[in-house]
């Protein structure tokens, strides 16, 4: 809600009275919110919300301004307000003798937290580098972040490595969830070959036809598995196996893989 001493403030609370006065000589149910700042997709900046404008400014690579870091905000997601209303109205028959409703979902902030948080945002697009999206919070504001994006913007390219067996580029990172990067192999071409002590992968071909091979480190038993872009399956990748697969159609390998963390090259743990 408004500051009750400001003029704003004043009308706002002025509107309620009106409503509960209606009430009160009626008896017909109303519903009565006090908000907190509201944020979400569309938005507008430089209005009267915080979230808009540095969403809009930073991921143009414009100034804002932090006036004051430590200042606490409080916040309610437009999607969590819009359900809320619609769970409301929906019901069969309200409350007669309720008035006043809250949203159930708040997120605290503090101003500095806000502005560092959608900086990486924009710094870990280009890295496909995602953010913890488990937090509702940083989820809904990595949406309206996105949201903001300047419409001729929307694409960038990949780091594509390539070699004489083809390419392979990262397609999104998580420091909770690993990482998800596709491949691209020739035919008659092998990778892998290797094991991890510890990294979990899921291999899934999603075109052309190749075999997924496997032998536990301390066996000689190799086992195989056929895979093909007819019957698309997804192939988990124990540690302590060596792994390797080969492409043995007549045309490229498409393959998206899941690693359960992201790639440190300076602990690869690949053997």
């Amino acid at each position: 809600m408004s500051d009750p001493y400001c003029g704003y403030g004043r009308s706002k609370l002025a509107a309620e009275e009106i409503v509960l006065d209606y009430h009160a000589r009626t008896g017909a149910p109303v519903c009565i919110y006090r908000f907190p700042n509201v944020f979400g997709k569309w938005s507008r900046p430089h209005y009267n919300t915080v979230v808009a404008t540095f969403c809009h400014n930073l991921s143009r690579g414009l100034p804002v301004q932090v006036s004051n870091p430590a200042h606490v905000l409080r916040f309610v997601y437009i999607d969590d307000l819009v359900r809320a209303f619609v769970d409301y109205v929906s019901q069969a028959a309200p409350d007669p003798a309720r008035t006043h409703y809250e949203i159930a979902a708040v997120y605290t902030i503090t101003l500095g937290e806000l502005h560092d948080l959608l900086v990486s945002f924009q710094a870990g697009r280009k890295q496909s580098l995602l953010p913890d999206l488990a937090n509702p919070l940083v989820k809904y504001l990595y949406s309206t972040f996105v949201s903001f994006l300047d419409p001729q913007d929307l694409a960038y390219p990949v780091d594509l490595k390539t070699d004489d067996r083809g390419w392979l580029f990262e397609l999104v990172k998580s420091r909770a969830a690993g990482q998800i990067f596709v491949s691209r192999t020739r035919p008659g071409i092998t990778r892998g070959n290797h094991y991890h002590d510890t990294k979990i992968e899921k291999f899934c071909v999603i075109q052309g036809q190749g075999i997924i091979r496997f032998r536990h480190v301390f066996s000689p038993e190799i086992l195989a598995y056929p895979v093909d872009d007819q019957a698309i399956r997804i192939v988990d990748i124990p540690p302590g196996y060596t792994h390797s697969i080969e492409n043995t159609g007549r045309g490229d390998l498409i393959t998206l893989f899941w690693a359960n963390e992201i790639f440190d090259p300076q602990r690869p743990d690949t053997h």
